[in-house]
């Protein structure tokens, strides 16, 4: 097992390389620069990059970026710090009274049957740490946040999971079947006859119908999106490899072409034959 000294030593050390980047005197311009704002796109991009890692399987490639990540977290840290709002030590102290807090069946004395019991026990001291009652009257403040904090897609199946389990919810999957055909009969129209901010809005109801469509089918839209993104490459690549000149070089019909043979040739890889 790993030596607890030794990782508060490793932890410090990370602590004090970050508050030398950060010092007016000898720092890096570049992280002097930073604000807790400016650094948000990298917080989402850290994130993601250890979901890809560990779904590599690289256990090198996770500890880099479990790294990158926790940077992000010392980072805000020391920000906040140097205007006196919180540090490090409120930050993992919070995180530690939270747990303690929301796992009674661990630190004390309550009794649980089931995963299911832990998940309610979960959300009835979170919400009583937010002075909020599990009521309905509240249940679109919870799924406001959820609006806010998690990424689009995410938010959107999160929400309409919320939702069902209400009882706002079609009846069966020929519902949500006119529900997709209707937003996109709608979007075509904003498409020829509305303003750009219309046309956005009715494209986020089209999408969030095709998240609901997956929600029955038990489908997951993001991981299917991802993968879609991977074919797209993948086929890019099959393309590249067989070509002279850049693709850019190449008219629309001998793309399609090329287009065709990749996708053809990663099918039958997949396929084993």
């Amino acid at each position: 097992m790993e030596n607890n000294n030794e990782t508060l030593v490793a932890l410090q050390e990370l602590i004090e390389v970050v508050g030398k980047l950060r010092s007016p005197d000898g720092g890096c311009p570049w992280d002097l620069a930073q604000t807790a704002e400016t650094l948000t796109p990298y917080v989402i991009e850290e994130a993601y990059e250890v979901v890809d890692a560990i779904k590599s399987g690289d256990k090198g490639a996770i500890a880099e970026e479990l790294g990158d990540l926790l940077l992000q977290v010392v980072l805000q840290a020391q920000i906040a710090s140097e205007s006196g709002q919180f540090s490090l030590k409120e930050i993992t102290q919070g995180i530690s009274q939270k747990l303690i807090r929301r796992h009674p069946h661990v630190f004390g004395d309550v009794s649980v049957a089931s995963v299911d019991e832990v998940r309610q026990n979960w959300e009835q001291i979170k919400a009583a740490e937010k002075g909020e009652v599990l009521e309905v009257q509240k249940f679109s403040a919870k799924l406001a946040r959820y609006g806010r904090t998690l990424p689009p897609m995410t938010a959107a199946m999160k929400i309409s999971q919320k939702a069902a389990a209400i009882g706002f919810e079609w009846e069966n999957i020929q519902g949500v079947w006119d529900k997709f055909h209707e937003e996109l009969g709608e979007f075509q129209q904003a498409l020829a006859e509305e303003t750009p901010a219309r046309q956005e809005a009715e494209l986020g109801d089209l999408l969030f119908a095709v998240i609901q469509l997956a929600r029955w089918h038990n489908l997951d839209p993001s991981a299917a999106l991802q993968g879609t993104n991977q074919r797209f490459v993948q086929r890019l690549e099959k393309m590249e490899a067989v070509v002279d000149r850049p693709l850019s070089d190449y008219s629309l019909d001998e793309l399609e072409k090329l287009w065709q043979q990749a996708k053809a040739q990663l099918a039958q890889e997949e396929s084993g034959e």
